[in-house]
């Protein structure tokens, strides 16, 4: 029998206005948003290092702020992704791994690469981007040694264990429904990311590494929407079969990591926490 994998959800990023006084209780400062995170959900995506490379004190704050057994996806850096285009990207991953993230310790789950619209597939660009990626935190931390004058007296250049580190790819091109793709994405372990997108993009459902990565961005309004009930309970039915393997076509259980991406109207905490209410009542 295959063992069963963890199902974890949260939410992308923990940062905004309309959560105060609803979600997060009146008063709490924001200096302890995170932590209130820390209690309500098992993870959380970590995005603005998306948009800027972060500081390692801030990546040891947010360590410190969240349980032990807490897990932080983090978002890669979208001058890898929209500016290089997974070009010529060996300086800009130095300067990414030696930001902190790798201060992130145990916490550090898996690291998105969010593609643009515009990214088309092509087979060469990919798999020489994937190959570029460090395998593990020690690798990472190598890597990072190589970073530039940007990062000098701010780098983070160490790991406290070697670690395996986990990869998600979340393509916006419908070119990406090619079975090279999957080809690549599986002999390199990464997860290809399943994204309700309100029909904005294309959603993949195809399982191409050992965990499954799920983004929410809204069924039928991106970012805006709420989930019903009947949604979320399909999700649930979904992450659940890839974490016992009973949905998978090798039957091997998944972690799966679930984020709710529609915070425009403050929906993203509640459905989130419905979510892993359905799952903990059938586990």
């Amino acid at each position: 029998m295959t063992s069963s994998g963890i199902v974890r959800v949260g939410v992308s990023g923990w940062r905004y206005p309309r959560w105060r006084g609803d979600f997060y209780p009146d008063g709490l400062p924001q200096r302890r948003e995170l932590e209130f995170i820390g209690s309500a959900f098992p993870t959380v995506e970590l995005n603005g290092s998306f948009y800027s490379l972060q500081h390692p004190d801030s990546y040891a704050r947010w360590r410190a702020s969240v349980p032990d057994d807490f897990v932080f996806a983090v978002k890669g850096s979208r001058y890898v992704t929209h500016m290089l285009r997974l070009r010529n990207v060996e300086q800009a991953l130095a300067n990414f791994f030696a930001s902190g993230l790798l201060a992130l310790g145990p916490k550090l789950g898996p690291i998105l690469w969010q593609l643009p619209e515009r990214q088309r597939f092509d087979a060469e660009v990919l798999d020489g981007f994937l190959r570029a990626l460090p395998s593990t935190t020690g690798a990472a931390a190598e890597l990072a040694r190589g970073h530039d004058e940007r990062l000098r007296g701010r780098a983070w250049l160490q790991t406290d264990a070697d670690r395996p580190l986990r990869y998600a790819l979340e393509p916006r091109s419908r070119t990406f429904d090619d079975h090279r793709c999957l080809r690549i994405l599986q002999q390199h372990g990464v997860a290809l990311v399943v994204a309700d997108t309100a029909g904005r993009w294309p959603r993949f459902d195809a399982l191409t590494a050992e965990f499954a990565y799920v983004r929410l961005h809204g069924a039928t309004k991106l970012y805006h929407s709420a989930y019903t009930a009947e949604e979320l309970q399909e999700w649930a039915d979904l992450a659940l079969a890839w974490s016992d393997g009973s949905g998978a076509g090798d039957g091997r259980g998944r972690d799966v990591y679930v984020y709710f991406d529609n915070d425009a109207r403050g929906h993203a905490p509640h459905d989130a926490k419905a979510l892993a209410e359905i799952v903990a009542r059938r586990r």
